[in-house]
């Protein structure tokens, strides 16, 4: 059974940068070989948007209000998927979630689509002051 488990959420001021983390369980050796991994997000009382997905051959894909701000990565001998988010800005305060994806493609993970989502993790909260 997969497991996402985030960290690295907090509060920080406008400008600032934080990294999440994403540690996901080891099933078999195989279980990530196409997988799709994406962080996703929500604010309150908004509906939860694509921020950015990594392919397993590491390609990566943003949503347009990330793009230049946020890098994707993740690091297959440590089963961790980051999220790099620099420049923050308050309109990125939300709960941060990340997923999986485990038989996907380089095309629908390009496609940013949650639908496609059959892990997701708890959740972290990032907040960013004015």
């Amino acid at each position: 059974q997969v497991q996402l488990v985030e960290s690295g959420g907090g509060s920080v001021q406008a400008g600032g940068s934080l990294r999440l983390s994403c540690a996901r369980s080891r099933v078999s050796r195989y279980t990530y070989s196409r997988a799709c991994m994406g962080w996703f997000r929500q604010a309150p009382g908004k509906e939860r948007e694509a921020v950015a997905t990594i392919y397993s051959d590491d390609s990566t894909y943003y949503a347009a209000s990330v793009k230049g701000r946020f890098t994707i990565s993740q690091d297959s001998a440590k089963n961790t998927v980051y999220l790099q988010m620099n420049s923050l800005e308050p309109e990125d305060t939300a709960v941060y979630y990340c997923a999986a994806d485990v038989w996907s493609s380089r095309g629908a993970c390009a496609t940013l689509r949650g639908s496609d989502f059959n892990y997701w993790g708890q959740g972290t909260q990032v907040t960013v002051s004015s």
